[in-house]
């Protein structure tokens, strides 16, 4: 057995899985985020300590004598978030998010300062990484600056809990904007940059290596063995491509989850900051990723369902699809920037827009709108990825909450003219891919372990859906431009 942890933005989750590639139990316990000032995104990592118990109790409760049988543990998380800790090991103040937007000056200080940033960390200064959250505070809050001992990333703080080490892996410090990631090792002159050094740093393992063992009160707490190996892990979008098996130059996934991704494996390191798309390492060794990133997808689905008062999500997207070709083609058109946005304009400050509202229109129309503008957003950060890298693309495989639509999953492999995989336990990829890290690490073979998962349904690319998707798609880009001149 092989137990895998993903520390997500809105729940931890736990996969347990057998050496036959069977998931023989989950268990999961809701976050919430706190955001007490506009752009602000926090947890105080001692939740997510508390949602990690809750969730290995009610574990132990299912799978009962199986997790006598783990071999390993695999850890996955959001990424960019800093944990700061003192030298007394006590956390400082809560963690700034992946989705927080404080930073925006910072950013550009790091950017004038930094000629060679891009090319050394491979990405744009972005508010969301690791790296400005530190400028900010050490310009906002000097005195827990100068108590910085430590800083670690979500997932790694788990580790620190469950072991005593201070270990990251390559994929998940790539987005700190303090590694340089071609040569997979922190870089003195970005650390520098930030007043850090490397004795503030973890060390640096690949995700598929072990780092750290589990503590003996963990072990007898949870029905573990004592002593079992935690492996690396890595970043949840690399961790997820482990989950699912896109693990070679060309394979990839689209991500419908709180965030939407698009995610595809290289040999080589491919930087593309221009285009706001992040150059990352991937969770296994000698392996790099080129990734786009919008800040809100399946979360903007349920902004929807809220706002419309939908039963549910699906019931939501059942409205949509029922949607006549002229329906949708007089729907309003939706910008999905309800966080701001990363790929490919790195705008913290967007904001979203429901444009061309009519009294024609319902929740249904509405439903639709949500459903393309998201899709837009990822065909933007399609087209921001590397052109040569983009041609080795067959199809994608499509995980996440919002995977389980068959409609939404047909809409995006209209506009992206590539066919979507969905599989069995893609819903599972962090975790899953977690789980699996923790396989290599106890000596499993990235041949065995690394397998594609079993085909669900093919949704391929519909030639008349696209073309009447793209007018669309022109207006909501040229809207993106017209309504930030009104909004600044």
């Amino acid at each position: 057995m092989f137990l895998g942890v993903d520390l997500g933005t809105s729940e931890i989750k736990l996969l347990l899985l057998d050496d036959a590639h069977r998931v023989a139990a989950t268990a999961s316990e809701a976050l919430t985020i706190e955001q007490p000032q506009p752009l602000w995104s926090e947890q105080h990592p001692h939740a997510w300590w508390a949602a990690l118990d809750t969730a290995m109790l009610r574990l132990r409760a299912q799978a009962g004598a199986a997790l006598g049988a783990v071999q390993a543990i695999g850890l996955s998380g959001q990424m960019h978030g800093a944990v700061l800790l003192d030298a007394a090991g006590d956390v400082l103040r809560p963690a700034m998010l992946w989705n927080d937007g404080r930073s925006g000056a910072q950013c550009a200080a790091l950017e004038a300062a930094l000629p060679r940033l891009h090319a050394i960390a491979g990405n744009l200064a972005m508010p969301g990484f690791t790296a400005p959250k530190l400028l900010w505070l050490r310009e906002h809050e000097p005195a827990v600056f100068d108590r910085v001992a430590s800083v670690l990333l979500p997932k790694d703080w788990l580790r620190w809990r469950l072991s005593g080490e201070r270990i990251t892996d390559c994929s998940d410090a790539s987005g700190t904007l303090w590694l340089d990631v071609g040569a997979r090792r922190w870089s003195p002159e970005l650390l520098a940059a930030c007043g850090l050094s490397a004795a503030q740093m973890p060390s640096l393992v690949e995700g598929s290596a072990a780092a750290g063992r589990l503590r003996a009160e963990w072990a007898q707490r949870w029905s573990l063995r004592q002593g079992i190996v935690i492996a690396g892990g890595g970043g949840d979008n690399a961790a997820s491509a482990v989950g699912i098996g896109a693990v070679r130059a060309g394979q990839g996934f689209v991500s419908l989850g709180t965030s939407g991704v698009i995610f595809v494996a290289s040999d080589r390191f491919m930087p593309n900051p221009r285009s706001a798309v992040h150059a990352f390492c991937h969770a296994l060794p000698a392996r790099w990723h080129q990734m786009s990133v919008m800040l809100s997808a399946a979360s903007a689905l349920r902004w929807a369902t809220r706002l419309t008062g939908a039963a549910d999500e699906a019931a939501l997207v059942a409205q949509a699809q029922a949607l006549s070709p002229m329906q949708r083609a007089s729907a309003p058109i939706f910008l999905p920037y309800l966080s701001g946005e990363r790929t490919p304009h790195n705008d913290p400050h967007a904001t979203g827009a429901l444009v061309g509202l009519t009294h024609a229109h319902g929740s249904a129309e509405v439903a639709h709108a949500v459903l393309e503008g998201v899709g837009f957003g990822l065909l933007d950060g399609w087209r921001a990825l590397d052109g040569k890298l983009r041609e080795r693309v067959a199809e994608l495989t499509v995980v996440g909450g919002g995977a389980r639509s068959a409609h939404w999953g047909g809409l995006l492999a209209a506009l992206l003219e590539r066919p979507l995989l969905q599989v069995e336990g893609g819903d599972n990829g962090a975790a899953l891919g977690a789980a699996r890290l923790g396989w290599l690490a106890a000596g499993g073979s990235e041949s065995d372990v690394c397998r594609p998962l079993p085909l669900r349904r093919r949704l391929d690319p519909d030639a008349r859906w696209r073309a009447a998707l793209l007018p669309r798609h022109e207006r909501f880009r040229a809207l993106y431009g017209q309504l930030r001149e009104v909004a600044s």
